[in-house]
């Protein structure tokens, strides 16, 4: 990926955290997800009173791809304020789509807190081929 375009990625993460929905954590998460034909889909964490029933921003991007038939995933940044990284359900769900997708954590100041792979975030993954 370029810079040009990881630029772009990481500025649209920051941004559209703007949208996210948690006022219980107040804890603001965007996620930019770059798929093969270099699409971007943007998630927020959407929080619920119903904690179980909350979803992350980069479950949200995901899944946002997927409903329009997007299967191949490039790269994903992902913002919160102090750069926090993803959690195992996230990390399961990246999986599913792909190890070798690029995995970018930012700060709000757009400092890069970790440049990775999804399978440097989730080592032995559980992936469909364990399922025979």
């Amino acid at each position: 990926m370029d810079d040009e375009t990881l630029n772009k990625l990481i500025e649209c993460a920051i941004n559209v955290r703007q949208w996210a929905y948690s006022p219980y954590s107040h804890y603001s998460v965007g996620a930019a997800l770059l798929t093969a034909g270099g699409k971007i889909y943007e998630g927020v964490n959407i929080e619920n009173a119903v904690y179980p029933l909350c979803l992350c921003a980069e479950r949200v991007a995901i899944f946002k791809a997927v409903s329009e038939g997007e299967r191949e995933f490039t790269a994903i940044a992902i913002a919160t304020e102090n750069g926090g990284m993803p959690c195992g359900s996230c990390r399961q769900v990246m999986a599913e789509f792909g190890l070798s997708t690029r995995v970018i954590i930012v700060d709000t100041a757009g400092h890069i807190h970790a440049d990775t792979d999804v399978a440097g975030l989730l080592p032995n993954a559980f992936s469909p081929s364990d399922l025979i």
